[in-house]
């Protein structure tokens, strides 16, 4: 009974979880799709502020990293394409797996690890410095103040980030397919092309979009749960990277399985 016991106890606190960031979620969509009607101002230069740390920022490390995934996948298709005398489908492999896979959880998890562990970091520094509650006294709410303005700038900026992921992994493919498939550079970029339908590409803005929200939400979920003290920051911090980590791969599947059944 114990054991039934804990495992009712981890359902509950799971489900009490994602009931948490689903509210937080849309507190920050109700401050950024109808406060504005109702005169309350939509904080966009905090939100160009974020967009240019979390998106902006991140090209660099993310065009490496994904140019050398895409590289990592050619090889690896490569490896069984050959075996049945079907290596030109190397650029058809990559483009579709990018694009609908791996370039939108690639972007998320290098952006989980840039600024969702700074999103909880920032707002736990000011919960234990009693700044939240200043905002509280001023009659500011934090999710107007602090929240909203992330979630924006997450949902906009998650699938351009993603599209430029899309395009660097391609490249790194085409990278194995110019030296060793017989590729012409112009023969790659347009098998590339041809491969990929409107679904594929739509299929990973989506799951982007959601990513965006979920990142920070759970950043900034952590980050106002943070307990008092300067270890209590460093503990929110690493349980919003691992719990970011995990509500992805989470919101990966479902929107996996949601699209195969809406196709099929």
């Amino acid at each position: 009974m114990e054991l039934v016991s804990q495992i009712g106890c981890g359902v509950t606190n799971g489900l009490a979880y994602v009931g948490s960031l689903a509210n937080l979620t849309g507190r920050a969509a109700w401050y950024t799709f109808v406060a504005p009607f109702r005169g309350k101002p939509l904080r966009l230069t905090r939100a160009f502020s974020q967009a240019m740390e979390c998106g902006v920022l991140a090209l660099p490390i993310l065009s490496l990293i994904t140019f050398f995934f895409g590289l990592i996948l050619a090889l690896q298709s490569a490896y069984e394409l050959r075996k049945f005398g079907a290596i030109d489908l190397v650029a058809t492999a990559v483009a579709v797996s990018m694009t609908r896979e791996l370039g939108p959880l690639i972007t998320a998890i290098v952006v989980i690890g840039r600024s969702g562990s700074a999103f909880a970091a920032e707002i736990g520094t000011m919960k234990v410095t009693e700044e939240i509650d200043a905002l509280e006294t001023m009659a500011i709410s934090p999710v107007s103040f602090l929240v909203a303005p992330k979630f924006i700038a997450m949902v906009v900026m998650l699938p351009c980030l993603t599209i430029w992921a899309n395009t660097m992994g391609i490249l790194g493919g085409g990278v194995f397919g110019v030296l060793q498939a017989d590729f012409t550079i112009g023969r790659y970029v347009r098998t590339s092309i041809d491969a990929l339908i409107l679904r594929d590409i739509i299929t990973g803005l989506v799951k982007s979009m959601m990513f965006g929200a979920t990142i920070t939400a759970v950043g900034c979920l952590e980050g106002l749960n943070t307990g008092a003290g300067a270890e209590e920051v460093g503990k929110s911090t690493t349980r919003a990277v691992v719990m970011s980590i995990f509500m992805v791969v989470l919101v990966d599947l479902v929107f996996t399985m949601l699209f195969f059944f809406l196709e099929g």
